[in-house]
């Protein structure tokens, strides 16, 4: 039996994985989400920095306090995110870091389903605002068959091995749509909710580009593949190359879909 479904143990092994995808879907989250510049920001659940490279990129922050509860993660974005108006801070919900005077941005980007209580955390991160006219916002991937690379792979995992669905995030983090997503937000008071789609695609160079992301362990279909002996593991690789869709002679496009959502507190 595995000690933990979610191991979040190495930061470029997570970038391979999913890191590079997270990096395309921020820039396009932060189009959407509108923050005014100037901000004081805080990140819950920062991983590796994609949203808080694209912070100080597009937004033009005041300051950014990015946190996260894996210090592997944490060491990775503070090599790669060099900028005087970000702190990295390892804490998790609900030891947030506060800041005299509050912030008036509070975010977290495809981190909220994994909190262990995603109520608590939004009412936190509320709490940890400014005051009125803060904007508190998240962003989750829509697991299951609105995230390709995912889908795929867990339809050929459980194929290979039945505990393949306690990991799968279809199975554990599906419905984390609009229905769940507005009582999260709408529950704690916040004005002028909105939530919508944001679409992208995940373009690999091949086979081998997809199939070595999942080899080194981190995040939760590494980690169960890593679980798997050679033998099934090479049949769930058979698998794949099967019948993952969107292949042609040089690249596999799959699509994905996250749900983005903001609120404005009273």
């Amino acid at each position: 039996m595995l000690e933990t479904l979610d191991q979040w143990v190495e930061g470029s092994a997570y970038e391979r994985f999913m890191g590079r995808w997270s990096r395309k879907l921020a820039p396009a989250f932060l189009q959407w989400l509108q923050p005014p510049p100037a901000a004081d920001w805080l990140e819950v659940g920062c991983g590796t920095g994609a949203l808080t490279s694209a912070i100080v990129a597009e937004s033009a922050p005041a300051s950014v306090v990015a946190c996260d509860s894996s210090e592997s993660l944490l060491d990775y974005a503070r090599e790669h995110v060099r900028d005087d108006r970000v702190r990295f801070v390892l804490a998790s919900v609900p030891d947030l870091p506060e800041r005299d005077g509050g912030y008036t941005s509070v975010t977290s980007m495809l981190a909220l389903n994994y909190f262990p209580d995603p109520a608590a955390a939004v009412q936190r991160m509320i709490e940890l605002t400014a005051g009125p006219d803060c904007l508190v916002s998240a962003c989750v991937w829509d697991y299951g068959e609105n995230m390709q690379m995912l889908h795929y792979f867990w339809k050929a995992a459980a194929a290979v091995d039945h505990r393949a669905r306690e990991f799968d995030e279809g199975h554990r983090f599906g419905h984390y749509r609009p229905a769940t997503l507005d009582p999260l937000f709408r529950g704690p008071g916040l004005r002028g909710i909105r939530c919508e789609p944001l679409r992208m695609h995940t373009v690999f160079a091949g086979f081998d580009d997809y199939w070595q992301a999942l080899l080194h362990g981190t995040g939760p279909a590494p980690t169960f593949l890593a679980s798997l002996d050679e033998d099934q593991r090479a049949e769930v690789a058979r698998r794949l190359r099967k019948h993952l869709p969107g292949r042609t002679l040089t690249r596999i496009t799959l699509t994905a879909r996250a749900w983005a959502i903001q609120g404005t507190t009273h």
